[in-house]
């Protein structure tokens, strides 16, 4: 069976736009950001790859013709051959009711609530009803696809779906929580025996979303709503711990059943002025720094009391050992290891797709099926294209009169090489096999660096980057070895950079470029099976240096996709102060 799920609506960047100002710094607040396509074959996802990747424009809302072509032709099959095409949102005519039900019964004046009953039913008309979303795919490719062959997966189901598919496909516990699903923004449950059962009584509306929520004071703190929530993640490490929170005095309110209310209003001047309210705050000083990380301290404390809440909750209803944590707020990887810690469960996973681009490959699994899954299917992040040795040696004759380049012999060479550099400060461009699906996970299209330095980090935020120089760098490091320099809890592995660990007192000094300002780190472990030029990379370079890691960040400029293509590695090695490339077997660098 042939599953292709798919993630985009051609007109939502329009549309959204119009109806609701989602432009400017709001742009991403819209349903379809992260645009992908998955291929399914029997059970075993084959290739998946974000839009944004293909078509370089960040976090693309657009129907994603482009991925949908390149997955189908890296699996050698035409569109009439898929069996089912599979789509993460289900607006019903029920779905449908209840949005007009919303906005009937609400408080709004008269004239208000038919402004917004006509925009919501232009939006379900032109984007959001069965009928549009098939219009959409067959405007966009062409084909006449047969009704019956496009199945509309609820959102939440969808993320659900990844993240059990990634996990194994074994009973769990679940949390879905992101900024906004078809009606609701939280779900928790039990996945057994393939079979999904949801905590009604514990479902969080859409109206109380604790990642929108965060994204308002994302906002009111200076950034991009849906987009730079992890900035805030990050600023929050640079001050102590709040005493008290005015968020959960005034704005949070938890429920005995496991769900709760927030109470911020959605107008931005008039959620602006409660954050002013709360935290003693005007326009200049949502400019300071201090003032910032207070704020997002207050934010990220928010997060944690509320996900702790809805753990209680989740703990008490299920007897489950493990715990699948998926959806937008499941990025917020220093809010996820708490969870695990002080909870029950004994495993938690949360997946390289937990936020929206993967829900292309839920919504593909969950029609395949979970229990289709073959029981030898490997789980990689690495599925999307790659490059044979003429296609890079035809791209790089092309830039021939600005790089210089030499051949390594083979995979070994090439990773010693790559190591004896790395030994010196020098920033690498790493780029290897097939691209990265996700926002959680690296290896094959990375920066790299000796974390042993202390400034390294100054000097790709600013020489490399081009972003805040806050920023902090996860670093690289053999599963193996893990333990020996993070204290991973319970978890013994973290290969998508979902989880943060404190770093071991004796290695701090000596991994400082690594190191958060608190002591702390976003680990991705790497073994030879999942990746094994990495793999083979850290063992050269640990031999070499006796430093047991390296700094790994996004092949990318803040504001741009991660490089995809060859192409695409040589127009950012040439654009910024990276000092070489490596591409396959071709150590690159720039002409004098």
């Amino acid at each position: 069976m042939i599953v292709l799920g798919y993630n985009g609506f051609t007109r939502g960047a329009e549309l959204f736009g119009r109806l609701y100002g989602a432009t400017g710094v709001g742009r991403n607040l819209l349903v379809g950001h992260d645009a992908a396509a998955a291929l399914t074959i029997d059970g075993e996802v084959v290739a998946a790859v974000e839009e944004e990747q293909l078509s370089r424009v960040k976090k693309t809302s657009d129907f994603p013709a482009n991925a949908i072509t390149w997955c189908l032709e890296s699996a050698g099959v035409e569109l009439n051959e898929v069996d089912v095409f599979a789509f993460p949102w289900r607006f019903s005519p029920t779905v449908a009711e209840e949005m007009m039900s919303r906005i009937t019964g609400s408080d709004m004046p008269v004239a208000a609530k038919f402004d917004a009953l006509r925009r919501t039913g232009e939006l379900y008309t032109d984007m959001l009803s069965r009928e549009a979303v098939y219009g959409d795919f067959v405007q966009r490719t062409g084909h006449a696809l047969d009704p019956n062959k496009l199945v509309l997966v609820p959102h939440h189901l969808a993320h659900l779906m990844c993240g059990a598919y990634l996990a194994g496909g074994g009973d769990a516990a679940f949390l879905v929580s992101d900024g906004r699903a078809e009606t609701l923004s939280s779900v928790m449950g039990e996945l057994r025996d393939g079979v999904v059962r949801v905590f009604d009584e514990s479902t969080v509306d859409m109206a109380s979303s604790l990642g929108v929520a965060y994204g308002r004071i994302t906002r009111y703190l200076g950034f991009v709503p849906n987009n730079d929530e992890y900035k805030v993640m990050g600023l929050a490490a640079y001050g102590p711990p709040p005493q008290h929170n005015p968020l959960l005095e005034h704005v949070v309110r938890l429920h005995e059943n496991g769900s709760y209310t927030l109470s911020i209003p959605s107008d931005i001047g008039a959620y602006y002025a409660l954050f002013d309210s709360l935290f003693d705050g005007d326009s200049e000083k949502r400019e300071e720094f201090d003032f910032r990380v207070r704020v997002a301290g207050l934010a990220q404390h928010m997060v944690e009391a509320v996900t702790a809440h809805q753990m209680r909750s989740l703990t008490a209803a299920s007897g489950m050992d493990t715990l699948l944590f998926e959806g937008g707020l499941a990025l917020n990887c220093v809010a996820n290891t708490k969870m695990l810690e002080r909870s029950s469960f004994t495993g938690m996973e949360v997946s390289f797709g937990a936020s929206d681009p993967g829900v292309a490959i839920g919504a593909a699994v969950c029609t395949a099926g979970l229990r289709n899954r073959p029981a030898d299917a490997v789980t990689t992040p690495y599925l999307g294209p790659s490059y044979d040795e003429q296609q890079i040696l035809d791209v790089l004759g092309e830039y021939a009169d600005r790089v210089e380049w030499q051949e390594e012999p083979d995979v070994s060479s090439a990773a010693e090489r790559t190591a004896g550099l790395l030994a010196e400060k020098n920033v690498v461009g790493w780029f290897q096999g097939r691209a990265e699906f996700g926002p959680r996970a690296l290896g094959n299209r990375s920066i790299l660096a000796n974390p042993a330095f202390p400034d390294i980090k100054d000097i790709i935020n600013t020489r490399v980057k081009h972003r805040e120089p806050f920023r902090p760098f996860a670093p690289v490091v053999l599963e193996s070895e893990a333990p020996r320099i993070f204290e991973m809890g319970k978890k013994t592995s973290s290969p998508y950079m979902t989880f943060v660990f404190p770093v071991r007192k004796e290695y701090q000094e000596r991994i400082p470029g690594a190191c958060h300002v608190d002591g702390t780190a976003r680990v991705q472990t790497v073994d030879e099976r999942q990746n094994p030029a990495l793999a083979e990379l850290l063992r050269a370079f640990t031999a070499r240096t006796d430093v047991p890691c390296l700094l790994n960040t996004s092949f990318n400029v803040a504001g741009e996709p991660i490089v995809c293509s060859p192409r695409d590695a040589l127009e950012c090695f040439l654009a910024t102060e990276i000092d070489h490339l490596v591409i396959d077997r071709f150590v690159v660098t720039k002409k004098i």
